[in-house]
């Protein structure tokens, strides 16, 4: 299957005080049509930083994002406009993504109402409805408000809201983070049935390994700003090649007490993403670090068929 996205070095860097701060920094991936990638890692680590550069809800530093055959960094008003109907975003929060003082009918129709998708109130009205059924709310909610509902319902409208304009690809930023167990498993069940029966493809953001596990076909690790690890997902899970990706799967709670051994805790300081000097940025808190690991960047390499690693004692550590 061909890919619909493909990012190459894209870069977000963020004026502050103290320096240029390197939120994201020379990230390349590819999404195949109809598929998810996984996109995990710490708080702070760039992946949504990475999700809304790709979308250009915050502007690229450089690089390059092809989608579906187009230059998305070459798109200005109509054009960017017309484009951005084919790509989506799922929010993390799904109370302070929503107007208060919009009735759900109203906030699904939003997306449908700003690019003139329908002339007539009837066929209008009937989309939504139409759109509410996908994603399983129920008629009686048509004019109630956010909150009245509860986080697994308002997360409903904001898939709605994503599907409103038959998008191709959909960032989504940490969809279930927000709510319970039990309510995470009903929206990701929802989103990958969406996915098989409208034949979407996912960039699907989280810091949960065990949601990203279960939701996507590839995985990219991100540290600092750059990708540590890429992976078909079960393979990632089997073994891992990077120190870092190891502690993160290691850190997953088991159900079992006792099951497992009690996972090592990382030491050291994290490297100030602000004017980061040359080196592997995860080398203050890697036991394995040599001198050779400060001198200059790692390069991110397949080192097995479709295993990508950005480790340069990568093969010595397995």
């Amino acid at each position: 299957m061909s890919d619909i996205l493909s990012v190459r070095g894209l870069k977000k860097y963020f004026n502050t005080p103290h320096g240029m701060l390197h939120a994201v920094d020379g990230l390349s991936l590819d999404i195949e049509e109809g598929s998810t990638l996984g996109m995990v890692g710490e708080s702070g680590c760039g992946k949504t930083t990475a999700g809304r550069a790709i979308l250009r809800l915050a502007e690229p530093s450089a690089g390059t994002i092809t989608f579906d055959g187009e230059d998305v960094l070459a798109k200005t008003g109509k054009d960017l406009r017309k484009l951005r109907e084919k790509m989506q975003i799922i929010f993390q929060d799904p109370y302070s993504s929503l107007n208060p003082r919009m009735s759900i009918s109203r906030l699904i129709a939003e997306p449908l109402i700003i690019h003139r998708r329908y002339a007539r109130k009837a066929d209008l009205e009937n989309r939504v409805k139409e759109l509410m059924d996908t994603v399983e709310l129920t008629m009686r909610l048509y004019n109630s408000y956010p909150h009245e509902l509860d986080g697994g319902r308002r997360q409903r409208i904001g898939i709605a809201r994503a599907l409103a304009l038959d998008p191709k690809f959909i960032v989504c930023d940490e969809p279930v983070s927000a709510l319970d167990v039990s309510v995470q498993a009903q929206i990701l069940n929802l989103m990958q049935d969406l996915q098989e029966r409208l034949s979407l493809t996912y960039l699907f953001v989280t810091h949960d390994m065990s949601v990203v596990r279960h939701i996507s076909d590839k995985i990219v690790v991100m540290y600092l700003g750059q990708v540590v690890e890429k992976a078909p997902s079960d393979v990632l899970f089997e073994e891992q090649l990077h120190p870092y990706t190891k502690a993160l799967i290691a850190a997953i709670p088991s159900p079992m007490p006792g099951s497992m051994e009690k996972p090592k805790i990382l030491k050291g300081e994290l490297k100030s993403p602000i004017e980061p000097k040359p080196g592997c940025r995860f080398a203050p808190r890697c036991v394995h670090a040599r001198k050779v690991c400060t001198e200059a960047d790692p390069d991110l390499r397949e080192l097995r068929p479709g295993r990508f690693v950005a480790c340069c004692r990568a093969e010595e550590i397995l």
